[in-house]
Order: C-alpha cells, then sequence, then structure tokens
C-alpha cells in the first residue's frame, strides 16, 4: 500500500468528520460523490442530496464525534475504511449517542477522491 495515499486517505477522513460536527455543506459537497449510496444504520439508503439537505435544514446535528480502529485499504484509484465513530448528536428528535462502525468506499475522481459508497451499522 502506498503510505501517501493512505495518509491522503487518513487525512480526507479527518475532514469528512470535521464537516459533519460542524455542519460545513461545502466541505461534505466536494467530499461526497454526486451518486452516493450510503445505506444508514436504519436501513434506508441515502443519496448525497439527502445527506446534505439533512446537514443544511439542521435535520442532522452532531455534537462530538471522533473515530478508532481504523482500516484503510487502497485498491487501484479506489480505498475502502472501516472505521469505528462514537458520536453524540440528533437526527430530527431522535438521539444518537454511542458508537457506530462505517464502512466507506472512496475513489480518486475527477475532483479527487470522493465517497462514491457506504453503510454504516450500530456496536
Amino acid at each position: 500500500m502506498n503510505t501517501t495515499e493512505k495518509s491522503t486517505i487518513e487525512n480526507l477522513e479527518n475532514q469528512l468528520l470535521d464537516a459533519m460536527r460542524t455542519a460545513n455543506i461545502e466541505t461534505l459537497d466536494k467530499l461526497i460523490h454526486p451518486d452516493l449510496l450510503f445505506n444508514s444504520a436504519m436501513g434506508q439508503t441515502i443519496t448525497k442530496e439527502i445527506d446534505l439537505e439533512a446537514y443544511r435544514s439542521g435535520l442532522m446535528v452532531v455534537n462530538k464525534i471522533s473515530a478508532s480502529d481504523q482500516q484503510i485499504n487502497i485498491i487501484g484509484n479506489t480505498a475502502v475504511v472501516a472505521v469505528t465513530i462514537d458520536m453524540d448528536g440528533k437526527y430530527g428528535t431522535q438521539p444518537i449517542s454511542g458508537k457506530v462502525r462505517f464502512l466507506r468506499v472512496w475513489k480518486q475522481c475527477d475532483k479527487g477522491w470522493q465517497v462514491i459508497a457506504g453503510s454504516s451499522v450500530m456496536i
């Protein structure tokens, strides 16, 4: 594995978490591919527009977020990341608190690395 690419993905993962915590729509828009498909822990398939609108409208609020147990595999122009996220926040009136295991797929596109797919499960 190219350590430069791994370092790049680690940095992008940190940018993504910070953008989620601060509801930074501009950064989220840059990091998420237009054709994103993400299966949530609740079984919903989320698109980029659904995700951005949740942050834009204040429906999704992240008060605290941190990562641990991160694994990154680089396969050509694709990176697969498995990571445990400890988060505290809310989605609408539903509190979100605890650990979630995420699987994210990053692809090197014309606009740089972007998340193209993912899933999450409560642990």
